[in-house]
């Protein structure tokens, strides 16, 4: 080929040539798997946890502000019905909803997959650390934090046996000794970061299978442990009906005591609920005292006393002289100091036409004025105020009702309404006005506010939690560190380090000791870390020319057993 010919061709290269050079020069992205191993790192470390564990934490406020459908759906209605578009939009973001929501599920998972991330690549290379035996030790060791240098019979034996009896590591080389001790303190960290998964695990655990439900009992009812006997029932995702464990009960009385004179009176002092238990249906019976604070624990179903009050009992005779109710009606205190309480009587069977009652029990009437009062909560003179209406009660409306409350939008009054009727006393008798038929007051029964629960993740959270404190005690309080002896003609090098930050003051004492040993002296406390006291059967300390210092040596300081500049962790 010519010269003008390579010339062309030199020149028909050149782009190319440019092209492949910026090719070369342009950055390599990362890739899927370079992302991935991204946002793994990312999701796995500790500010990242440390992140997510707070907005776990964040996110439970709402769930403490706003009413939650699982446990009060009441005063959630009530709240849609006072604020209807606030609540709107609060419903949106799952705010009545709280701990079933996507975003709070996504906030654990996410939690529980970067503690898991962190933990388990830290306990292997834990374990390995563990089973690794102390480094050989450095040339100088005079130029450690803590050092010191004596003249003395010391042979590696019994400098190794020292050590082993303080618990060190220890492993022997040719004229030197290493030891090590402290790795309980990563034991703890790593213990503390695996409670925790153990804690959230149990948590979520408790929400799949455990279950919670409130019921009312009154005295002489009993209860069976059924999803159709609950007054309100808040089951987890993975519980069945066949899940609840099948205990019955009945409530054979109820007392309640109280402190009868002087300024506390009316405090109440002890609330007992006498049961009789079977714990399956093939069960014999056992007598059973529930208290406050005292659940009654049936293979692990936990059933708590939270509330009582008083249930009056009445018998209503409608019109045509049929007995259209008679039974006790629980009522709510209005008045907690009194127990005053209010009642609602719902008679949907009474002929010619429904009747309806607002009642007033007065536990401990007396007389103020034109009024009447209640001075006690126990039932020391039991009288109940009685309003009678008649009509539509709505039960056929298919609207649901409150068994506490009545609405009298299609009611009437029976007769002259007044604001403080006579209080009917046990057994009394009030005649309802137009023939509508009578009510007795017949007696006077208590009843008490039950929470059940299962909760299996209840006993794992509680050793989770202990196993956390355990664990995080060991990591604040142990330090790491590391020693070595070298002995060589006649002469003992003693140093040290701390691999723990801000524990160098406590290991000057804890190193202070150990060279006493070595020493052969007395295990006392020195005045001060890499000096010794003449007699007790030590050796003076050795000149300086000798050994570089029998103290501390700055770190620049040449001695002959390291080149200058040497490191200290140089072997």
């Amino acid at each position: 080929m010519s010269a003008p010919d390579d010339l062309a061709s030199a020149v028909r290269d050149e782009p190319a040539t440019e092209a492949q050079a910026q090719e070369r020069t342009k950055p390599v992205g990362l890739g899927p798997v370079g992302w991935t191993r991204w946002a793994w790192r990312t999701l796995t470390s500790m500010r990242t946890a440390l992140i997510l564990l707070f907005l776990f934490a964040l996110g439970s406020v709402p769930g403490s502000v706003y009413p939650q459908r699982g446990v009060d759906p009441g005063r959630v209605a009530q709240y849609f019905k006072d604020n209807p578009t606030q609540a709107k939009w609060l419903d949106r973001f799952w705010l009545f909803d709280v701990f079933t929501s996507p975003w709070f599920a996504a906030i654990y998972l996410l939690l529980f997959i970067s503690l898991a991330g962190c933990v388990f690549p830290r306990a292997l290379t834990h374990v390995k650390e563990i089973r690794r035996r102390p480094p050989a030790a450095p040339r100088n060791l005079l130029r450690l934090p803590h050092s010191e240098a004596f003249e003395g019979g010391l042979t590696l034996e019994q400098a190794a046996a020292t050590l082993r009896r303080r618990r060190f590591r220890v492993v022997t080389g040719d004229g030197w000794v290493a030891a090590e001790k402290g790795y309980l303190r990563e034991t703890g960290n790593l213990l503390f970061h695996v409670a925790l998964l153990a804690l959230l695990f149990a948590v979520g655990a408790g929400g799949l299978y455990g279950y919670r439900g409130n019921v009312l009992v009154v005295e002489g009812d009993g209860f069976s442990n059924a999803v159709a006997a609950y007054d309100r029932f808040m089951p987890g995702s993975r519980v069945t009906a066949e899940s609840l464990e099948p205990f019955s009960f009945t409530l054979k009385d109820f007392q309640a005591s109280y402190v009868a004179a002087g300024e506390k009176q009316g405090q109440p002092l002890d609330y007992v609920a006498k049961l009789t238990v079977q714990d399956s249906p093939t069960a014999a019976p056992r007598e059973a005292d529930l208290k406050v604070n005292d659940p009654l624990d049936v293979n692990g179903t936990l059933t708590y006393l939270i509330g009582h009050g008083y249930a009056p009992t009445f018998r209503v005779t409608d019109g045509k002289g049929q007995v259209a109710y008679d039974g006790p009606v629980p009522c709510l205190a209005d008045d907690q100091a009194t127990y005053t309480s209010e009642c609602v009587i719902k008679v949907p069977d009474a002929q010619p036409t429904q009747l309806g009652f607002l009642a007033r029990f007065l536990p401990t009437t007396v007389p103020n004025g034109a009024s009447w009062v209640s001075v006690f909560p126990g039932a020391a003179n039991p009288t109940v105020q009685v309003f009678p209406f008649a009509g539509d009660l709505g039960l056929k409306s298919g609207q649901p009702q409150s068994v506490y409350q009545l609405d009298t939008t299609n009611l009437k009054p029976l007769g002259k309404m007044s604001a403080q009727p006579t209080p009917l006393n046990v057994g009394e008798t009030k005649e309802l006005a137009d023939g509508a038929g009578k009510i007795q007051f017949t007696g006077v029964k208590e009843w008490i506010s039950l929470q059940i629960t299962y909760d299996p993740g209840r006993e794992p959270a509680l050793l989770a939690a202990a196993a956390a404190v355990i664990g995080l005690v060991l990591s604040l309080t142990i330090r790491r560190r590391r020693l070595w002896v070298r002995v060589k003609d006649g002469t003992v090098t003693v140093g040290g380090l701390t691999r723990t930050e801000g524990g160098g003051a406590a290991f000057a004492d804890e190193f202070a000791q150990i060279v006493t040993a070595l020493r052969g002296g007395p295990p006392e406390k020195p005045e001060a870390a890499g000096t010794s006291e003449p007699g007790h059967g030590t050796p003076e300390p050795a000149e300086p020319d000798k050994a570089g210092s029998a103290g501390h040596v700055a770190p620049d300081a040449p001695t002959g057993n390291a080149a200058p500049g040497a490191r200290p962790d140089e072997e």
